[in-house]
């Protein structure tokens, strides 16, 4: 009997559909660009939609933003992230210059999107990034679209600088205390009444600490809002601005790809205009300034006649971290160390040892080889000490004499003063940590100054600024 095999039916199988995005973009905010942006979107998705093969996955279009730097282009980086999600098959763009004019940013983008499998069309250049050649083609194309915008930046800079030669600022620049009427700047009353301030103070021999101060104090902020501080105040007293004369190109891009920013100390040259707009201070009062803050800064922190300073202040340094020792007192324990800015700001510190005042007075004495510490005899003959290790100090004398001393710790003596003594019978009567659920050094804590600190310092590091 013959043998009889049924074969069942099939479906034709439905291959399925590639889902499609695209990527546009614009750099500049003009009615010309944001018709060829509005162009790209109604392009891109009439084409995906079109094709029967192709599902619509959404066009990502950013305006007005460089091709430099992928990090601020947000519809670009919400793009990748889909990709990363796998929401994505095939993304469509433009042309090279569209997608990155960063070589780096271009080639690892790619690179990123093809270990996903994800396709990169860029159609100008009839390019596939997942072909065999297509990597090969993209570096040498996107060389070209990075050169280009060298050479549009250095066309821009030719420009710019073309305007300063005329006296013409590269647009229209915020400065605090003035307001754009036009072309011209013009004092604004109650800015300017601060400006004054800031400049009257620095003459009147006040640090920026104190006027910082002093404006928090009476609730005086920035154009923002913000609390006044060390650096506004900086930029106020060294910007010629307020002379009513303007310097051109007092910064300039350094990279048109990193697009860094630097100061101009003479690598470009400046352009001086003067009379431009109505002084707030006057030329003469703005150069006395800028030498005083000179004079200060050489002095360093003891120009700052605001900080509690001693002879030892901005003298020692820790050879750990290079950072400076400064000073603080309990008030109450009745005893001072010196200890290293690093445990302030650092939280952990570095590790260098607390020096007593007490042992740090003695070793200098017997440095000296003077029966007493005298704070004149001291500032005469050290340029600065080093604390290196847990137990050794360098001095460097200022006759060009280096001496090493080695220093024994006697903290507990130092510290187990009267006052101290008396905080530790003070405890145990209240029953310590038993009955009080915090050890001596809390409770010394809460019960010096009246405060939570244990440390009030009464002298600042080195590098605080004192202009």
């Amino acid at each position: 009997m013959r043998k009889i095999s049924k074969i069942e039916p099939t479906l034709p199988t439905v291959p399925k559909r590639k889902r499609v995005a695209a990527y546009a973009r614009v750099s500049m905010e003009t009615d010309r660009l944001m018709h060829s942006l509005s162009a790209q979107i109604s392009y891109y998705s009439e084409l995906i939609q079109s094709n029967p093969e192709w599902e619509y996955a959404g066009v990502y279009a950013d305006n007005f933003i460089t091709g430099t730097d992928t990090k601020k282009r947000t519809e670009f980086q919400r793009l990748l992230a889909d990709c990363d999600a796998g929401v994505i098959d095939i993304i469509l763009c433009k042309s090279i210059s569209r997608f990155a004019r960063n070589t780096v940013d271009l080639l690892s983008t790619v690179r990123h999107l093809k270990e996903l499998g994800i396709e990169v069309r860029f159609e100008k250049e009839n390019i596939n990034s997942l072909s065999g050649d297509g990597e090969f083609m993209l570096t040498i194309l996107a060389s070209f679209a990075q050169e280009e915008v060298r050479s549009i930046s250095e066309n821009v800079k030719w420009g710019t600088r073309k305007r300063f030669e005329q006296g013409i600022p590269n647009g229209k620049f915020r400065v605090y205390g003035y307001e754009w009427q036009g072309d011209r700047l013009v004092p604004i009353p109650e800015e300017a009444a601060v400006v004054k301030r800031i400049f009257q103070n620095f003459i009147d021999g006040k640090s920026r600490l104190e006027t910082e101060r002093e404006f928090e104090a009476e609730g005086i902020t920035t154009r923002a809002g913000c609390k006044w501080i060390d650096s506004n105040i900086r930029v106020i007293l060294t910007n010629i601005t307020y002379t009513g004369n303007m310097l051109l190109q007092k910064e300039y891009v350094e990279d048109p790809i990193t697009k860094h920013k630097r100061k101009n100390h003479g690598e470009l040259p400046q352009y001086f205009v003067e009379g431009t707009h109505e002084p707030i201070i006057d030329m003469e009062t703005f150069q006395w300034v800028q030498a005083e803050m000179k004079r200060r800064r050489e002095l360093g922190i003891h120009a700052n006649k605001s900080l509690n300073l001693t002879c030892f202040s901005g003298i020692i340094k820790c050879c750990n971290c290079g950072r400076s020792y400064v000073r603080s007192s309990r008030k109450r324990g009745n005893y001072v160390i010196w200890t290293c800015t690093s445990r302030k700001s650092k939280g952990t510190g570095c590790g260098a040892r607390d020096i007593p005042e007490k042992v740090l007075k003695k070793v200098c004495a017997d440095v000296l080889e003077i029966p007493e510490f005298d704070s004149e005899k001291f500032s005469e003959q050290i340029e600065h000490i080093e604390v290196k290790g847990r137990n050794t100090m360098i001095f460097y004398f200022l006759n060009g004499t280096v001496q090493e001393h080695y220093w024994t710790p006697d903290g507990r003596k130092t510290m187990w003063t009267p006052e101290r003594r008396a905080l530790w019978s003070e405890y145990n009567l209240k029953g310590g940590r038993e009955k009080l659920g915090i050890g001596f050094r809390e409770y010394v804590k809460e019960n010096t100054d009246g405060k939570n600190n244990e440390n009030s310092c009464n002298d600042q590091p080195l590098h605080s600024s004192s202009d």
